[in-house]
């Protein structure tokens, strides 16, 4: 087997040492946890919130999908009301525990015209079906196991976890991001209402 001369091997391993430094130091980011491959499931968010003003707001998102009652909907279902929209599937326990939150603030708003509609990342529409009827959840989910209504909000305001909750003006716009479960439900609320509050 071939040998290194000490110099060489020295620069190596204190490459390596570095390296081993800078890993340790790095924050627990998502894509940390994704590539971690650990057993929970999904990618947790920090319930961080991304609030974006009106005029920094980028192009309506444009999405279509089928929902867990078979029926077809795009964004132009929704055009000209604040849409609240969840990123969510059955497995995952902080979906399971922000979606009594998410249907109580869905009642809350139904009046004023808000809507809430669900996309499910992973699961059939029958096990869609059965959460909603076990938590209580009213408004209908898109079936996406295909990815596709994912990929239509990738290019604006990415939903990076499971859960994501965004928050579209009437325009279709993303007006705001909470990252991760909703730890406390006056936050969403709140962005509700100034989003409510966009002039027409």
């Amino acid at each position: 087997m071939p040998r290194w001369p000490n110099s060489r091997m020295a620069v190596v391993t204190g490459i390596t040492a570095a390296i081993l430094t800078l890993s340790a130091c790095a924050p627990d980011t998502l894509s940390d946890q994704y590539r971690a491959g650990d057993d929970k499931g999904y990618i947790a968010g920090d319930g961080s919130v991304l609030e974006i003003a009106e005029p920094d707001r980028g192009e309506p998102i444009t999405f279509t999908g089928t929902l867990d009652t078979g029926e077809v909907v795009s964004d132009g279902s929704y055009r000209g009301r604040v849409l609240v929209v969840n990123f969510w599937y059955a497995a995952c326990a902080p979906c399971r525990l922000e979606a009594p939150d998410l249907e109580a603030t869905y009642q809350t708003y139904r009046d004023q015209g808000v809507q809430f509609l669900g996309i499910n990342v992973r699961d059939q529409a029958a096990t869609a079906r059965e959460f909603a009827a076990t938590f209580g959840v009213t408004y209908p989910s898109i079936i996406d196991t295909d990815g596709a209504a994912q990929l239509a909000f990738a290019g604006q305001v990415a939903p990076n976890a499971v859960p994501t909750t965004l928050v579209l003006d009437r325009e279709g716009r993303v007006a705001a991001r909470i990252l991760g479960r909703i730890l406390d439900v006056s936050t969403l609320e709140a962005l509700i209402d100034r989003v409510v509050k966009d002039p027409e």
